[in-house]
């Protein structure tokens, strides 16, 4: 077996200092359960774009007005029946007034400041101003807590009903509160034990989950201390808590159920150990480091967030795979046998099931292959028609005081682009000049100067519709122009849709790179995994087409709407918000892959044994079928976990991820792949001595098919020594 002495010689000195062993991780735990705690106060919430026109307008902005337009809030006044705003026009200048005198760090643009009768809706009885407040540092309340008693009281006190709104309320899902990290990890832990006692129907279902435990604490050890280098952004601890349980588990469910089979088949304990760490360890190392490659690609991204996501989610694999290698071999060498119990379910021959399974598609590999081609295809279809850009207000509160004031934004015809304002910026004598050139732009409902500070005034430019997605950084870039045309000084432009066409510049105009160097280094690892050329191409492109299943999935069920409303109570988004294919590339890619490590490997396995390409088929299936179902299964209840967060984008990220595994363990490995493995025949295995030199493995020459189909063969028993 390649580089089995080393990995013999590991395995024997991990099971010799077990107790060390035991000890480091129970010290690193326990260090991990502390900084837990700690980590929420040290994470970020920074979606900045350094070295972006929109982003260097929006660092201007916050440097001269002490604010940001992250989220513009809207406090609207609604006038009693039979009055109209300009019968009040006194009363309310001075409820605006007063957010402006005892909540001094805002500014505010209104009608008494603007003097725009656009700020009045067509029936005459609402108007609204436009608020923004400092940059948010995480989830706490926002500006419209400081303001927001203040306007209540004074409009009360003049007799006026009041109303805030904004697109970070709407977005909210009016709940201010969700299940916590804590509660959202416990959900997706109670489904994977669910599991874990459905495969091992013994007391060793908890093993795989106190490995999880000790990766995940281990895990925020680790972010806590990257936080002293670097910003880690808040989106993190969700990735570990619940990647993290998942991962783990998978790597634990491949190792236990390879040391449970040594032993089904004669092996004493400390030879089950260390012969499933040749063979299942392998497997671990080479899933752990794909995964981890995969994100760690993200650093390709010039976008900080994003960056910090790829440092501290490459962590979850790399932990993961330490711990499986060290701590879960020491413990099932000393307490192993004993928590096995009831031993219910036998694992001395491979599963009936998923040999029959597998025996078929042999035997129909061509049916196999078309059918799984077909519905991938169709999955596939609705992705030509994904946009890139942020959920539409459709998708978002449909009930609530946010949404509330949504309504009276449509019905006094004012419109909802309002709440995403784009915000430009000229020298102080371009003003009146930049705002009339903006208002003059098709889909711009108004333009009014802002206020003025350090020589620079800032023109709230308000949009017909909102700019979240393709057609509104169209009128961003006409506002651009038109704005550039009119005046002859610098001019930058900010806001939502400035920050979307950020987005699109700064990810997507790099995403070739991103997706080259994933594929490059993961196919360098899968040919000295498999010692073969073409099972790590195939591996490589079925990736990328179950990920575009994923991708037109989402566009289908959130983007396109159909279904969303029913499960989730969330209408069509319109759009994928700009953070997240990307993000949900970078998961799927290495965790996809995991499934294609474990079925493949032992294929490799079987087939170097047998010689016979339909007898690894059938073998690696028959042995790790059940494993990758379980293996999706627990992965999608942590996903579904993260599904029940309050707001919408993490809900697209928790239902794309889940929805992908599925996808990935079914259609694309149970199926497409042993179809594929039986066409291909002996080229699946060829690895020429050239290419075998510089990767340092043995080389794996073309080999006859034996003449008769070789049966489905089990090992036999081995005495213990």
């Amino acid at each position: 077996m390649r580089d089995a002495a080393p990995v013999k010689r590991f395995a024997e000195a991990v099971l010799h200092h077990r107790i060390l062993v035991c000890i480091a991780w129970l010290l690193l735990f326990v260090a991990g359960g502390a900084a837990a705690g700690q980590l929420g106060d040290r994470l970020t919430f920074d979606f900045s774009l350094p070295g972006q026109p929109g982003d260097a307008a929006e660092q201007q902005i916050i440097q001269t007005y002490g604010v940001s337009s992250f989220d513009t809030y809207l406090p609207l006044l609604t006038v009693p029946e039979g009055q109209t705003v300009a019968d009040n026009a006194p009363a309310i200048a001075a409820v605006y007034d007063a957010i402006r005198t005892q909540v001094p760090n805002l500014r505010v643009v209104d009608l008494a400041s603007s003097g725009d009768e656009a700020f009045i809706s067509e029936d005459g009885r609402t108007t609204f101003a436009l608020v923004q407040g400092p940059l948010p540092t995480g989830f706490g309340p926002g500006a419209d807590a400081q303001f927001g008693p203040v306007f209540t009281q004074a409009a009360t006190a003049a007799g006026l009903e009041s109303n805030i709104t904004s697109y970070g309320l709407l977005s909210a899902g009016g709940d201010t509160e969700g299940p916590s990290v804590l509660l959202e990890t416990l959900l997706g832990a109670v489904g994977a034990l669910a599991v874990l006692i459905f495969v091992y129907a013994s007391f060793l279902a908890l093993l795989p989950l106190v490995i999880a435990a000790v990766s995940i604490l281990t895990t925020f050890l680790l972010v806590l201390g990257l936080t002293t280098f670097t910003d880690v952004s808040f989106v993190v601890q969700f990735l570990i808590s619940l990647i993290g349980l998942g991962v783990a588990i998978d790597y634990s469910l491949l190792l236990v159920s390879r040391w449970r089979e040594e032993r089904a088949h004669g092996r004493d304990n400390h030879d089950a150990v260390v012969v499933a760490m040749q063979t299942a360890g392998n497997a671990v190392v080479a899933s752990g480091v794909t995964v981890a490659i995969s994100l760690l690609a993200l650093l390709v991204v010039p976008v900080p967030f994003l960056r910090s996501m790829g440092l501290g989610g490459m962590l979850i694999p790399l932990v993961s795979c330490a711990v499986v290698l060290t701590l879960l071999p020491a413990l099932l060498s000393s307490i192993g046998p004993r928590i096995d119990y009831p031993r219910i379910r036998k694992e001395g021959v491979a599963s009936r099931g998923w040999s029959a399974w597998a025996r078929a598609i042999v035997a129909r590999r061509y049916v196999a292959t078309g059918i799984a081609l077909v519905v991938l295809a169709l999955l596939i279809i609705p992705v030509f028609s994904l946009r890139i850009g942020q959920s539409g207000l459709e998708s978002l509160a449909r009930s609530g005081p946010a949404y509330d004031g949504v309504q009276l934004l449509r019905e006094g015809g004012i419109g909802t682009g309002v709440l995403t304002p784009i915000e430009v910026l000229v020298p102080e004598d371009q003003g009146e000049a930049a705002a009339q050139a903006a208002a003059g732009v098709a889909g711009v409902y108004a333009a009014v100067a802002g206020g003025t500070a350090d020589g620079t005034t800032i023109v709230d430019v308000l949009p017909t519709s909102e700019t979240v997605d393709s057609d509104g950084t169209a009128v961003v870039d006409a506002v651009r122009t038109a704005v550039e045309q009119a005046t002859d000084g610098a001019v930058g432009v900010g806001g939502a849709g400035a920050a979307v066409e950020d987005y699109s510049s700064a990810v997507y105009d790099r995403f070739p790179y991103v997706l080259l160097l994933i594929a490059a280094i993961t196919f360098i690892l899968l040919v000295r995994t498999f010692r073969s050329i073409l099972l790590p191409i195939k591996a490589v492109l079925l990736n990328l087409v179950s990920l575009a299943a994923v991708f037109g999935s989402i566009v289908f069920f959130w983007q396109m709407g159909n279904g969303s409303g029913a499960i989730f109570g969330v209408s069509a988004t319109g759009a994928i918000t700009f953070w997240l294919p990307v993000l949900i590339f970078a998961f799927l890619f290495g965790l996809s892959m995991d499934y294609e490590v474990f079925i493949l490997a032992r294929m490799r396995e079987e087939y170097d044994q047998t010689g016979s390409t339909s007898a690894a088929v059938i073998t690696g299936l028959g042995r790790t079928g059940r494993l990758v179902t379980s293996a999706a299964l627990i992965l999608f209840f942590a996903f579904a976990a993260l599904a029940s967060a309050p707001g919408t984008d993490i809900k697209v990220l928790g239902t794309a991820l889940g929805v992908g595994i599925l996808i990935d363990a079914t259609i694309v490995r149970a199926l497409l792949v042993p179809a594929l493995v039986s066409l291909f025949g002996q080229w699946n295995w060829w690895l020429p001595s050239g290419v075998a030199r510089v990767l340092r493995v043995p080389p794996s020459p073309l080999s006859p098919e034996p003449a008769t189909k070789a049966r489905h063969r089990e090992p036999e028993p081995v005495a213990g020594s």
